[in-house]
């Protein structure tokens, strides 16, 4: 296993699972530049099938530049893009479609007004009948959407509701259940948590560990620690760009991933100055030495 010293001073781990099965998706220092900005750099992330691999990072981290060079909106402009092991370049978005990379946006892309089995079919609705005069095929639309959000664990009384009358945890499950279906093998979750509450994320957090008990390569952007780490199994912190962190779950702890999630290096620097203001504790602010994951020996954490 080889370590390589971060751009913030934490430890990159090659953290490439044991079991020796080989990533759906992988970048190889990747990166991405619009003109004369450069919003990702040096970028490596691996996706193994039965596995979320947890993407965490502060606005304008690089996050949305990696989820769209993966989904095939946007083309690297440096290192490697491979699925399955192949170099791939998509054009766009169906490209990665075809090759199993599913995403899920915030704004889910559904009609709120529209039925809920009506939104998960939409744009690939089933049909009967001969051509010209095909037909919607609704009675075994129902019946499909209602199967696949049940063996996903969701049971909903009435499928004829708009989907806009779910809660926003709902419709995000709705919306992992119709990836599930549609074949997805690599699923992209794009700040699913967001705008919820506790208990809305928790039901959030259960259907993305249903996902990978299915077999899926999860991955999970989100700029909350707390929501991957109960989650992920692998985790990668992007900072302005870069690659601040990359260890699997047994080489960092939940403290250690907020210290890099939060800029705990930067907070350390300022421990001294935060020291001079009246009412503020500084007793339990991290120390510099303390941010840095310990090298990976092979051994996990207690």
């Amino acid at each position: 296993m080889t370590n390589e010293a971060g751009t913030h001073g934490a430890i990159l781990q090659d953290t490439a699972p044991e079991n020796g099965d080989h990533p759906l998706v992988e970048l190889r220092n990747a990166g991405k530049s619009y003109g004369n900005i450069r919003a990702l750099h040096g970028v490596g992330l691996q996706v193994h099938p039965g596995r979320v691999t947890c993407v965490l990072g502060d606005n304008g981290a690089g996050k949305s530049t990696l989820i769209k060079i993966v989904s095939g909106l946007h083309q690297h402009t440096e290192g490697e893009f491979l699925v399955d092991g192949e170099p791939v370049r998509f054009s766009t978005p169906r490209e990665a479609l075809d090759k199993g990379i599913a995403t899920v946006y915030q704004d889910l892309a559904v009609v709120p007004l529209m039925p809920v089995w009506r939104n998960f079919f939409l744009g690939s609705e089933m049909t009967k009948g001969p051509w010209p005069v095909r037909r919607l095929d609704i009675e075994r639309m129902k019946k499909t959407a209602d199967q696949e959000l049940r063996n996903m664990g969701i049971v909903l009384d009435d499928l004829e509701q708009p989907i806009g009358t779910l809660s926003g945890g709902q419709r995000q499950c709705v919306a992992i259940a119709r990836a599930v279906y549609f074949g997805a093998r690599v699923l992209i979750l794009d700040e699913p948590t967001a705008a919820l509450g506790v208990k809305q994320s928790g039901v959030v957090l259960k259907y993305i560990a249903a996902a990978r008990d299915r077999g899926l390569g999860v991955i999970f952007i989100t700029h909350n620690p707390h929501h991957a780490y109960m989650v992920g199994d692998h985790f990668s912190v992007l900072r302005l760009g870069t690659m601040e962190l990359s260890a699997s779950r047994d080489q960092v702890s939940l403290e250690e991933l907020t210290n890099h999630m939060a800029g705990g290096a930067e907070l350390a620097s300022l421990k001294h100055e935060l020291a001079q203001v009246r009412g503020v504790d500084v007793d339990r602010l991290p120390e510099a030495e303390e941010l840095t994951v310990p090298a990976a020996t092979g051994e996990g954490k207690s």
